[in-house]
């Protein structure tokens, strides 16, 4: 007995020593094991990089002990993903580990991610989760390379780089370039994500002021209108100088005791080369930097749906840094209409031609801008508009058909013989005056103003030619 309790107690003894054993064996064998890395290493020229989504960052080498992660691959799949250049990558230094993986430090342009990322088994080389990129490409030099000038700095100033192109890139000092340095475009390039233009400019007064401003569209040569053109930080035309007591004029626009509007005139120092100083009378000689003097200033800025009564005298006497007070009224603005009221033919056009010509026009038929050509006179086109609520008077009414002059049809109309015909148009008048006055006597400023016309049939093809049609209803 005492033989099978001692034998009992060494089989007890050998499980309990085979399971001890096993769980030893068991913990040993799923502990971890992890890379070792080497030093850090500074790259000797740094390299802006794209993440392509398929490697976290880590906050050192990810298979490092202690390796945190600083952005999972789902945020460095946006990363790659991203049209914006600050989502750009700039690697600076490297770390190798003991299996032979390259990791590169890196950083976001706007440093908002920073880490290291898995950059294959080659020193030297960018592979796994980066590679390599070009963050500007060249773009052709503009049609126009000289007179532009600096918008507002406030918004688009000059850079060394397009900004969050380079990782160095900062603004440009521009102490010493005045409003009025004009600048000459020599590089053009597009940022590579966003694709948006940038001219590299020069200070023609000091080379030492360059640098990389957005262009906009850029320059075209298309559009005739320089204030029309989108140029982005830059201008076809000198920015104003701040507004001081000493340089400008304040304008207030006012509908009775309501204030519609405000705006300053400038003096323009390149004009003027002359200092002003407050309570220096502003003469006729003065300009802006568009070249207005004050009145015409005045003039051009009234609000919109307003007219003006008193800019003369307003504008009369008129010292620096004082403020002017310029009355207006609501006002509309009518356009014309135009309808056939006669019909006739030329002197060479038979009745029988006539009748033969189809879908020719008939009485009452209104017209479009699209049928004839026709041009309105200034002083027409300002009596168009008028005081809201006040009825248009006998003269507006025949100062507005005066202005206008009408062309030919601008439609062909044929005849079963292959002729062609096309119409001439005449404000139609009774008893040798024109019926506009009559016709329009009960109207307002922004109503549409009825024209009656005869329509004379005139052997021939229609021309046309280019009419300012704006203002036919």
């Amino acid at each position: 007995m005492r033989s099978s309790f001692a034998k009992s107690i060494y089989v007890g003894a050998a499980v309990l020593g085979l399971a001890g054993l096993s769980a030893v064996t068991t913990t040993t064998a799923s502990a971890k094991s992890y890379a070792t890395a080497g030093s850090y290493t500074a790259l000797t020229k740094g390299q802006n990089v794209l993440v392509n989504g398929t490697n976290a960052i880590y906050s050192k080498p990810g298979t490092v002990k202690g390796a945190k992660v600083v952005a999972s691959k789902k945020t460095v799949a946006k990363l790659a993903a991203s049209k914006k250049s600050n989502d750009t990558f700039y690697a600076y230094g490297t770390k190798t580990t003991n299996r032979g993986s390259v990791y590169y430090k890196i950083v976001t342009m706007d440093k908002k991610y920073r880490g290291y990322i898995y950059g294959g088994k080659t020193a030297g080389t960018f592979a796994g989760g980066i590679k390599t990129t070009d963050t500007l490409t060249t773009a052709a030099t503009p049609a126009r390379t000289a007179g532009y000038y600096l918008k507002d700095v406030s918004k688009n100033t000059l850079w060394t780089a397009p900004k969050n192109t380079d990782i160095n890139a900062k603004k440009v000092s521009l102490y010493g370039a005045a409003k009025s340095d004009p600048f000459t475009v020599d590089k053009a390039a597009t940022k590579t994500k966003e694709g948006s233009l940038y001219y590299h400019v020069t200070d023609s007064k000091d080379s030492s002021i360059s640098g990389w401003i957005y262009a906009g569209k850029g320059y075209d040569t298309t559009i005739t209108d320089n204030n029309k053109q989108d140029l982005g930080g830059l201008s076809l035309n000198i920015a104003a100088a701040t507004a001081t007591a000493d340089n400008s004029v304040n304008v207030v626009y006012r509908d009775g005791a309501k204030t519609i509007s405000t705006t300053s005139w400038v003096n323009s120092p390149a004009a003027n080369t002359t200092p002003t100083k407050a309570g220096d009378p502003v003469n006729d000689s003065l300009v802006d930097v568009s070249g207005a003097k004050l009145a015409d200033f005045v003039t051009n800025n009234v609000p919109a749906n307003y007219k003006a009564s008193n800019i003369a005298s307003a504008t009369t006497g008129v010292k620096f840094g004082n403020t002017i007070y310029v009355d207006v009224t609501a006002a509309a603005t009518s356009k014309v209409s135009f309808v056939v009221d006669g019909l006739a033919n030329d002197k060479d056009v038979t009745d029988a031609q006539a009748k033969d010509v189809a879908g020719k026009l008939t009485a009452g038929a209104a017209l479009t801008s699209k049928d004839f050509t026709a041009t309105l006179s200034p002083t027409a086109k300002e009596n168009l508009s008028g005081v809201k609520g006040t009825q248009f008077t006998a003269t507006q009414l025949n100062a507005i058909v005066g202005g206008i002059t009408l062309g030919n049809g601008t439609k062909t109309y044929y005849a079963s013989n292959g002729d062609a015909y096309h119409y001439t148009f005449a404000i139609t008048t009774k008893d040798a005056a024109n019926t506009f006055a009559t016709d329009n006597r009960l109207a307002f400023p922004g109503d549409t103003l009825k024209a009656s016309v005869t329509a004379t049939l005139t052997h021939g093809a229609a021309t046309t030619a280019a009419s300012d049609n704006s203002w036919i209803a």
